[in-house]
């Protein structure tokens, strides 16, 4: 049979060779029709130092959720596909790669080290694309675009130089963080501060000409080879008689001013406080409130220079140790007290930042973020989902500081400025003409070149590009929050200044993953998870089943196998499901499926079960499409999995075997008909989350044609919505589980046949149903009346619209029974207190929907029914 499924979901079996047929299919570029409503998503690039790991596959998990539900709904989609350079990290990841064979990038001369680098992408980029294709998402591959393409380049420089014209960008000497290790500087966000062991060294100055002494504290005592002076408060009497005198620099015996400033605390330490200027902003800031000189005392690679003295060429921090050594034997050590403090961190290398004054290029901030804050105030606003995270965008621009761009690095964008032996110098797009011209040596921040990344990736700066004219400004952004400061609010700031837009509609913000126990992963901890291995033994649809209903907006979400082995559960129940419904409709047509549809539809056929899945299949569609534009996958997701478990499979699917196994076969078409519908629409509905198994089990159905990725997603049908069915089968539903319960309460199986009375004002229906009551509760006996006489001895139970009785004499017990229906008239008495609450909220009353305050009342008027019902009983059995 060509619409046979195998036995058992296997997920290597089905995604083998899946993701090729899609891309050689063509379904994954644009429609190109021009009357569709545009949607656009540029991937956030993952670098190419490597695989991707469990964020990278939340990411483009969530985007490609949203993206193919766009394309089904009929939206012209653009999903641009690329990789940023990643400078730093991966120009250190290629120096470890040649240190492994002895070379040193230094030994290969920057242009065949580049050449180097550039392997390394290709090599790493082809791995990252086949992990894209593993993880299924939809990217048009003929759009894909590299930070380093020519392109790019192209709007890297012509920022760069508009910015230089208009006087935001200049070249000066600051303090600024430095990484020892990668030898380059960093801005404020690429340092991570960690919490480590260290300890303050309290250290003598002697006061020149006298034999009096000053003590400071300093958790960096190496840094005293770059003093050029010390500060006392001009308020502080300690100290009055010394001010304007000079301290000698033990060791080195450089002398130097004692001053006096704000900056020196009284309360705190000594009050008195070492100014080194090139190695502390703090100190940096005093030094240019008195002109002081700043020397510099380390080279790029963290070694003392030759401002060091004898300690010049020693790792910083072994120079470290040697002068606190010195210093001991001096007597000018006082005391070592063990501190823990934060440090700063290179993001990239890891390494102990030092703050250093340093010649660089920077972006001078305030008139961009003054933009960008007010941009957030109209109509072209960055909605932020959640919307607390605009509070972290605002805060974070309104404080920010002037950003350092240059890199001390060979890979990346060389800075567009070229130097003569006249000292002049020369920005522009292009090289100067002439001869003698020099071109500055640094790169720009990777995040230079990513700020700009949802427009000059659709062909800016040329505004006529058609890409550009459609596509931008691009309508949704996924990324977890914690690069908000690198790259979200980078693009805006820059968007704004060079398109007049924001580069996107709205940014959904997703979590960390972390590990079982709350963990965050990492490589020390050696909690890694590699989603490739995920996929390897789950496949691609359990782990974004996964990631999509991990958590909401916002949160962070632990990895778990035991939520994989029951998201593969999910799947492989929807794949018995279809095995169920193909091999029972080896015969139906499309052309069948489409009349019985419409019969149903017309209330001509179709029984009150198929008429009660159409309408609940209907729900489904309307909340599942409101969460997915909320970009709530999660809750989206939790009701896809009620209505496919509980409601589908576990009630739907059993209540057409009193069907399939009939002698109707007028009945039985209708039935076939609604099964494969409903089916049709779930798979429609999962697709965006779990494309690979979705597409295996459409392209079987008799009534599809297609792919399921160009499929139409689904719609609400208002001519199957029937509210009668829909309340009777949730009555028969009621029924039945009441029934399993007291069978189960009093240890009487279903196969042993009991008598049953139902009475109910809506008996017309429940003898109707009658062959689904016989089929699932097993009554010797089956009465069913609007009034008939209650058993003394019987268990009992009330239902939505009836009282349910099994007359069970010898098994019941009249006490335990009393007592079972007083915590069943407590349950209701607790309903009841909460829906009265709410109704009595005049808040809640006022502002929600009349339909959900409706929705309440009818909650209240079933509570009470069922409250004053048990309550009744309960006075029954007592009197007897």
């Amino acid at each position: 049979m060509t619409n046979e499924l195998t036995p058992k979901f296997n997920p290597t079996e089905v995604e083998a060779g899946r993701y090729e047929k899609w891309l050689e299919a063509d379904v994954f570029k644009p429609s190109g029709n021009p009357d569709a409503e545009p949607y656009s998503i540029v991937i956030p690039p993952p670098n190419v130092t490597g695989k991707l790991h469990l964020g990278h596959a939340w990411d483009t998990t969530l985007q490609d959720i949203i993206i193919r539900q766009k394309r089904m709904q009929g939206f012209d989609t653009l999903w641009l596909p690329g990789m940023d350079h990643a400078g730093i990290a991966t120009q250190a990841k290629v120096a470890a790669r040649l240190a492994e064979d002895g070379i040193l990038p230094q030994d290969l001369g920057r242009e065949k080290f580049l050449d180097k680098v550039w392997e390394w992408k290709d090599e790493y980029a082809t791995t990252i694309k086949e992990q894209w294709g593993k993880m299924g998402i939809s990217v048009d591959y003929s759009r894909e675009r590299f930070t380093l393409d020519e392109g790019l380049s192209q709007a890297v420089r012509k920022v760069f130089v508009q910015l230089y014209n208009k006087g935001w960008i200049y070249r000066g000497e600051k303090l600024i963080n430095w990484d020892p290790k990668a030898m380059t500087a960093l801005s404020d966000i690429e340092v991570i501060h960690k919490e480590i062991d260290g300890a303050f060294y309290h250290i003598t100055y002697q006061i020149e000409g006298s034999d009096e002494f000053v003590e400071i504290a300093t958790t960096r005592p190496e840094t005293f080879l770059g003093d050029t002076a010390v500060i006392v408060n001009e308020k502080d009497e300690r100290y009055k008689h010394l001010v304007g005198k000079n301290v000698i620099l033990p060791i080195i015996n450089r002398v130097i001013p004692i001053l006096t400033d704000d900056h020196a605390d009284m309360e705190k330490g000594t009050g008195v406080v070492k100014i080194t200027p090139a190695h502390d902003p703090n100190d940096f800031e005093v030094a240019m409130r008195h002109d002081l000189p700043m020397i510099n005392m380390m080279n790029n690679d963290g070694t003392i220079n030759e401002n060091g003295g004898k300690y010049e060429g020693l790792d910083r921090f072994e120079a470290r140790k040697q002068i606190v050594a010195d210093l001991k034997e001096l007597g000018q050590l006082v005391d070592i007290k063990p501190v823990r403090h934060e440090v700063g961190h290179s993001e990239r290398t890891g390494v102990v930042v030092e703050p250093r004054l340093s010649t660089q290029w920077f972006v001078k901030m305030d008139e961009l973020a003054k933009n960008a804050i007010a941009n957030q105030t109209t109509e072209d606003a960055v909605e932020f989902y959640p919307p607390r995270f605009n509070d972290t965008f605002m805060q974070w621009m309104e404080n920010v500081h002037d950003w350092v761009i240059s890199r001390q690095l060979w890979w990346g964008h060389q800075i567009p400025a070229w130097y003569n032996e006249a000292g002049e110098m020369y920005v522009g797009e292009e090289a100067p003409e002439g001869e003698g011209w020099t071109q500055d040596a640094d790169v720009l921040d990777t995040w230079f070149s990513s700020a700009l990344w949802p427009f000059s990736t659709m062909g800016w700066p040329d505004e006529n590009s058609a890409d550009f004219k459609r596509y931008f400004p691009t309508s949704t952004l996924v990324t977890g929050y914690d690069i908000i400061f690198f790259w979200v609010s980078r693009m805006i700031f820059q968007s704004l200044e060079f398109t007049g837009k924001s580069p996107f509609h709205n940014v959904l913000i997703h979590g960390l993953i972390r590990d079982e126990e709350g963990r965050k992963m990492s490589k020390s901890l050696g909690n890694g998870i590699d989603p490739m291995d995920v996929i390897e033994k789950y496949g691609a649809d359990a782990l974004r089943w996964f990631l999509s209903n991990g958590s909401a907006p916002g949160q962070d979400v632990r990895f778990s196998y035991d939520k994989m082995d029951a998201a593969w559960n999910f799947i492989n129940k929807i794949w018995n499901i279809s095995r169920y419904i193909l091999m029972n409709a080896e015969d139906v047509s499309a052309d069948s499926v489409s009349s019985a549809l419409t019969k149903v539809a017309n209330k001509t056929a179709g029984n009150v079960t198929d008429r009660w899945i159409l309408t609940r299949l209907n729900d489904t569609v309307e909340r599942v499409t409101e969460q997915m534009d909320k970009f709530e996958f999660g809750v989206a997701g939790h009701i896809l999995y009620n209505f496919i478990w509980d409601e589908f499979a576990n009630w739907y699917l059993e209540l057409t075997k009193e069907v399939m196994f009939g002698e109707d076969e007028a009945e039985k078409d209708i039935t076939r008909a609604v099964l494969l519908h409903v089916l049709d629409q779930v798979l429609r509905l999962l697709h965006p989350i779990m494309p690979f198994f979705t597409e295996e089990i459409f392209e079987k159905l008799p009534n599809t044609s297609g792919s399921i990725v160009v499929a139409e997603y689904p719609k609400v049908r208002p001519e199957f919505n029937d509210d009668k069915a829909s309340e009777g089968v949730a009555m028969l539903i009621e029924l039945i589980t009441a029934v399993r319960n007291i069978r189960a309460e009093v240890n009487t199986p279903l196969s042993k046949a009991v008598p049953m009375l139902i009475k109910s004002e809506h008996a017309d229906f429940f003898n109707a149903v009658s062959p689904y009551i016989s089929r699932f509760t097993n009554p010797s006996e089956l009465t069913i009346a609007k009034d008939l006489a209650v058993p003394e001895q019987a268990m009992s139970a009330v239902i939505t619209g009836a009282e349910l009785y099994l007359p069970l004499a010898g098994l019941i017990n009249i006490e335990e029974e009393i007592a079972r229906l007083e915590k069943e008239l407590a349950k209701w008495q607790k309903e009841l207190d909460l829906v009265n609450k709410k109704l009595g909220n005049e808040r809640f009353v006022a502002n929600a929907k009349a339909e959900v305050v409706q929705k309440e009342k009818d909650k209240l008027a079933d509570y009470q029914e069922k409250f004053d019902t048990v309550k009744a009983r309960i006075a029954e059995l007592k009197e007897n």
